[in-house]
């Protein structure tokens, strides 16, 4: 038995299982959304962040990696059950054609597996949905879990797209979109920080150090039957 698995999220710079072999090409007729929620790797059930799945579109194309593992069913079942751990969030597995030439029909490969999520939030815990662009790029601005950070994530899928010579449209965009979210949350920090390095509380008055004197005992005595009267 050998499987291919395609990678058009982290799988692309982070495969971390061990394949006999990659190539990079598309699929048809998906497109990347965020509308999935993670909440153990770059997010938390409070605050979850969002993450990349599919979206079926017709006449679209994914750019992404796909990986071939052989070499014996030990081998392979390992690193099923790595992928299953790893893309828990992702409740399908779905059957995918592959290609390798953008200007061709030819086919590279058949049966290609990839992991999807069901776009019903029913009966998929971990399906957000769509969100205003804005929305979305605050969520991934601000959330982080175990593995980091969510904004990380989606840098360093513009990073790996770009690396493959494939950047997609969408994934630009929202990376631009957090930056501008960054740069509000970062000038707001810098502000809180000036607030608190200005003291407004107005500086004791300094007066001189009060000498004190020993007093002759009848003085003393004196001085008491005063302060008694």
């Amino acid at each position: 038995m050998v499987f291919w698995i395609f990678g058009y999220g982290s799988l692309v710079w982070n495969p971390g299982f061990e394949y006999d072999e990659k190539m990079i090409g598309y699929i048809k007729d998906y497109k990347r959304v965020f509308d999935l929620a993670c909440i153990d790797h770059r997010g938390t059930p409070e605050h979850p962040a969002r993450t990349c799945t599919l979206e079926e579109s017709e006449g679209a194309i994914c750019w992404g990696a796909v990986y071939c593992v052989r070499g014996g069913p030990e081998k392979e079942k390992k690193a099923m059950e790595y992928l299953e751990r790893r893309e828990c969030e992702y409740d399908s597995k779905t059957s995918v054609d592959f290609y390798t030439d953008e200007d061709s029909e030819q086919l590279a490969l058949t049966g290609v597996i990839v992991f999807t999520s069901t776009p019903d939030k029913v009966n998929n815990k971990y399906y957000l949905g769509p969100a205003p662009m804005e929305e979305m790029a605050w969520q991934i601005a601000t959330a982080h879990g175990p593995c980091g950070d969510n904004r990380e994530y989606i840098f360093k899928m513009e990073k790996a797209l770009y690396d493959i010579g494939h950047e997609d449209d969408y994934i630009i965009e929202l990376a631009n979109e957090v930056r501008k979210v960054l740069e509000i949350v970062n000038a707001g920090i810098q502000k809180e920080k000036k607030l608190l390095g200005t003291s407004h509380i107005p500086r004791k008055t300094q007066t001189s150090p009060v000498k004190l004197f020993s007093l002759p005992e009848a003085a003393a005595v004196a001085v008491a039957v005063a302060a008694d009267s």
